[in-house]
């Protein structure tokens, strides 16, 4: 009898083990925060040219997502923002002026945040910044301020509200 109750504790432990590592790991859509990072610096350098090849390259990536590589977890939370974050990309890869792809760049940025609160995209700490002049939020990989709503014109403005994965 104990030898029964000593393989299921075994097992049952060996099973929650490999649960909880399924959940460490960043999500197949993990490339999308990368890509995201890309469109926040050049908007951050106010390079126009650069921020719609890159939003260009987020809207292929996002489009062309493998869907049967997602966790039953994370669809819902991806099918629920995929259509938002594609518009807002498609208009900044439209765009070469500033100050419009940085207004998509705010809903851009409120939504992805939904999808980085939902789904692990990360090991790494994501900072979710708010900028108080343009009253939108942006993701950052550093807890330094680089303000992409106003680039050099306003570099440090804003503050961290929130971290993901401390």
């Amino acid at each position: 009898m104990k030898k029964i109750f000593l393989i299921v504790a075994f097992i049952a432990t060996a099973f929650t083990q490999q649960i909880f590592a399924q959940d460490a790991k960043p999500s197949a859509l993990a490339p999308l925060l990368s890509s995201y990072y890309d469109i926040k610096n050049a908007l951050v350098n106010s390079n126009s040219a650069d921020a719609a090849t890159h939003a260009g390259e987020f809207l292929k990536a996002i489009n062309g997502v493998d869907m049967k590589s997602i966790s039953a977890a994370d669809m819902p939370a991806f099918m629920a923002l995929q259509n938002k974050l594609a518009f807002d990309a498609r208009h900044i890869s439209e765009s070469t002026d500033i100050d419009h792809q940085r207004e998509h760049f705010a809903n851009f940025s409120t939504n992805f945040f939904k999808l980085a609160k939902t789904v692990k995209l990360t090991d790494q700490p994501v900072y979710y910044t708010y900028c108080p002049m343009k009253k939108s939020y942006w993701l950052s990989a550093d807890a330094a301020i680089k303000n992409p709503y106003f680039g050099k014109q306003m570099l440090t403005c804003g503050k961290v509200t929130q971290t993901l994965n401390k």
